[in-house]
């Protein structure tokens, strides 16, 4: 896939991934995200709205917006991490099975952690919603396994509405140093 603009390298499956996570990845046609883990839009709405997004320069080429998008999104003990990055647009997460840590980063400097998984009487998620504009990481742990989500974007994705943290610069001026030390293994390394 390298006309992707997720997978521009033509990323391939991580080494060693299991039985389990293979058959997964080739039921659902995944391929490898740049942002880690794997990947598959399953629906682009036909409807369109208006673009909220569009500016006087780009509102002649952009007029309308996809109404929504979904994807299946997958990590793994071999591609376990999903690096820091932000969308402009709202975004409902579903989970489907697994375990797995989410960071994210509010505009105002908060940031909030919770695990996602089954276990709703211990405070575990079944669902959640970023905001948009809200930095977002996660991770599985090695004992997590694979956890399958699902991602509604409204109004749809669009990959120029998606960023990664450009540094570690960044996060300190967002949280400072303190919290910085603790989250920045999880930006992207390139």
């Amino acid at each position: 896939m390298p006309n992707d603009p997720l997978n521009p390298g033509g990323l391939t499956l991580a080494p060693n991934e299991s039985p389990a996570a293979l058959a997964l990845i080739s039921a659902l046609n995944m391929t490898p995200h740049i942002e880690g883990g794997y990947f598959v839009e399953t629906d682009r709405s036909k409807d369109k709205i208006p673009n909220p997004y569009a500016t006087e320069s780009t509102a002649a080429v952009d007029p309308t917006r996809t109404f929504s998008t979904l994807i299946y999104y997958l990590l793994t003990p071999h591609t376990p991490i999903g690096r820091f990055h932000r969308n402009k647009s709202r975004t409902i997460h579903l989970l489907h099975k697994g375990r797995a840590t989410y960071v994210l980063i509010h505009p105002d400097g908060n940031v909030e952690t919770f695990v996602v998984g089954q276990s709703v009487e211990n405070g575990e998620r079944l669902q959640w919603i970023v905001e948009g504009g809200d930095y977002k990481a996660s991770f599985v742990r090695p004992d997590d396994g694979e956890c399958l989500i699902s991602e509604v974007v409204i109004p749809g994705f669009e990959y120029t509405d998606h960023n990664f943290m450009a540094s570690r610069e960044e996060l300190v001026a967002l949280v400072g140093d303190d919290t910085a030390k603790e989250w920045e293994w999880l930006l992207r390394k390139d």
